[in-house]
C-alpha cells in the first residue's frame, strides 16, 4: 500500500477461479474467514463482490466497479505469477485497458512472467517502479513492478500440506459475524 500510495485496499475474494479447479478450492466463506483474519487490523477490505456481480472473470468485476463507485480510482494488484499466465485471463487486453496494474514480484516467477505472451503486449507500458505512487497519473494501459520484501509463504504448498484446513476448528466462523467489507453484505 505504501509503495503505491494507496488510502486503503480491497481484498476480492472470488467465487471461483475459471483457470482452476473447483474441487480444490474451499469453500467461499472459508476462504473470506480466512482472508479477514489475515487483514485484521489492516486498512484493507474483504469483499466477495464478484460473487453478487455473478461473475468470476475479472474485466466483467472492474468495469462493474468503475460504474458502481464512480469517484474510486482502482489499480489492480497481482502477483508475478499471475502476470505469467495473465493472457489466459478472459479480456486480459481489456482489463489493461481499463485500470494500471501492479505486479508484486515473486521469487522464482520473474523470468517467466516477464517472457510471457501478456508481455510482449505489456512491454512498452512498463513504468518505473520510483513513480508508483504517481499511478492515478498514468494512463492505461500501465504496469509497474513492485520489488517488495518477499514473502515466502506458499499458498499453494500450505493447501497440499493441509488440503482440508478449511475444516479445522481454527477456522470455524459464524455466518451472521462475516460482514463483506464492501457490500456490507452477510457472507455465508
Amino acid at each position: 500500500m505504501a509503495a503505491l500510495g494507496l488510502d486503503e485496499m480491497w481484498w476480492l475474494v472470488s467465487p471461483g477461479n475459471p483457470l482452476k479447479d473447483p474441487a480444490g478450492m474451499a469453500p467461499l466463506a472459508a476462504r473470506f474467514a480466512s482472508a479477514r483474519r489475515a487483514a485484521r487490523g489492516l486498512p484493507i477490505r474483504v469483499t466477495a463482490i464478484e460473487r453478487e456481480l455473478g461473475s468470476p472473470y475479472t474485466a466483467e468485476t472492474v468495469a462493474a466497479l468503475a460504474r458502481r463507485f464512480p469517484s474510486r480510482r482502482f489499480v489492480w494488484i497481482m502477483g508475478e505469477d499471475n502476470l505469467a499466465q495473465f493472457h489466459r485471463w478472459r479480456d486480459w487486453r481489456r482489463i489493461a485497458q481499463t485500470l494500471p496494474i501492479a505486479v508484486v514480484t515473486r521469487p522464482g516467477y520473474d523470468a517467466g512472467a516477464r517472457a510471457a505472451r501478456a508481455m510482449g503486449w505489456l512491454r512498452r507500458s512498463v513504468r518505473p517502479a520510483a513513480g508508483a505512487r504517481h499511478w492515478t497519473e498514468w494512463r492505461p494501459p500501465a504496469l509497474v513492478f513492485l520489488s517488495l520484501p518477499p514473502d515466502p509463504t506458499s499458498a499453494t504448498a500450505l493447501r497440499a500440506a493441509l488440503p482440508r484446513w478449511h475444516e479445522s476448528p481454527f477456522y470455524s466462523f459464524k455466518p451472521k459475524a462475516l460482514r463483506d467489507g464492501v457490500t456490507r453484505k452477510a457472507i455465508g
